[in-house]
């Protein structure tokens, strides 16, 4: 099964330090919806890993996530894409849980999920939290210079924190050229040894 793991807000739509608390504040990245649709041509099933501490802080409810899930769903399918589940947490910071990023809960949660080990499987996400909760999980951590990324644009190499081997793109298309184009080469090769 090939799988992408994505993070949310700042990487599929538009980070808000205020929280994205309803359909009408969700706003797809420009190329990321299309980006997505490509992986799933390519034969990718794509997951979404997201905190949404909005909801333990009472900034919104599960409707108005469902709302916003619902939007994205019905965007993505509008250019030929698809998200096949989106796993979040819904604990506040406080609440020392072992689903909200940078612990690796939510993708534990995936790899059961789908029956699968997670080792190698490439992760994007916007932020540090993502990158270790994905290297905790034995995925391949990718930096998107979107969202809270943004503040490691200039930046080389990336601060010790970060998981070794992080590799960082400028947007979520760059992600998935990346993915597409790894994979076309790995291809090639098992071709040529054949």
């Amino acid at each position: 099964m090939k799988l992408v793991i994505l993070d949310r807000n700042g990487t599929v739509n538009v980070h808000r330090e205020d929280f994205v608390k309803s359909d009408v504040e969700w706003t797809p990245l420009p190329g990321a919806l299309e980006a997505i649709a490509r992986l799933n041509h390519a034969g990718w099933h794509v997951v979404v890993a997201s905190n949404q501490s909005g909801l333990g802080r009472g900034l919104f409810d599960v409707a108005s996530l469902n709302a916003m899930h619902a939007k994205m769903h019905k965007m993505l399918a509008a250019v030929g894409g698809r998200v096949d589940a989106v796993f979040y947490c819904p604990h506040s910071p406080d609440e020392d849980c072992e689903c909200r990023k940078p612990r690796p809960g939510l993708f534990h949660q995936i790899g059961e999920r789908y029956g699968i080990d997670l080792a190698g499987v490439p992760t994007a996400g916007d932020s540090l939290r993502d990158t270790l909760a994905s290297a905790a999980a034995g995925c391949e951590p990718h930096l998107l210079l979107t969202g809270m990324g943004e503040a490691c644009r200039n930046v080389d190499p990336l601060p010790p924190e970060y998981p070794p081997g992080t590799r960082v793109h400028e947007n979520l298309a760059a992600f998935v050229d990346f993915v597409l184009a790894r994979e076309e080469r790995l291809a090639l090769e098992a071709k040529e040894e054949a």
